[in-house]
């Protein structure tokens, strides 16, 4: 089975990943939209114990609305998605979107834009990975 998104597994703590994620995806034209705590949601909701992990919904607005000019049910994939959740090891995994998966792979039309996203994001993700 092929891997879900862009991936990288790093052992920086999973409190600094969370706060250098904002800054690296504002280096490539994202802004962070909406944050989950699907840890915390869990708990409150059903009362579940689960590890940590956040959904940080990004969106580059230039892309976004490249994207939605094409057709704007594309709504529907926005924003992109950013997870970071701790591993079983304790190291902390960092999964992005990959749209060239999600979006162009349905619709041709969404090639470019789908590229360069994932092109951003691939840029994030790496970082990520890469020592401070």
């Amino acid at each position: 089975m092929s891997s879900i998104g862009l991936r990288v597994t790093t052992a920086a703590k999973f409190d600094d990943v969370l706060a250098r994620l904002p800054d690296l995806l504002k280096v490539e034209g994202f802004g962070v939209l909406t944050r989950i705590d699907v840890k915390a949601t869990l708990k409150e909701k059903i009362g579940v114990d689960f590890r940590r992990y956040q959904i940080l919904g990004a969106c580059n607005p230039k892309l976004a609305n490249q994207a939605l000019t094409i057709d704007l049910a594309v709504g529907v994939m926005l924003p992109c998605n950013v997870v970071v959740h701790e591993a079983d090891d304790g190291r902390t995994v960092v999964t992005a979107v990959d749209p060239m998966q999600t979006l162009a792979g349905q619709d041709a039309r969404f090639a470019e834009v789908a590229s360069q996203v994932r092109e951003r994001l691939a840029r994030v993700v790496a970082a990520i990975g890469a020592p401070v």
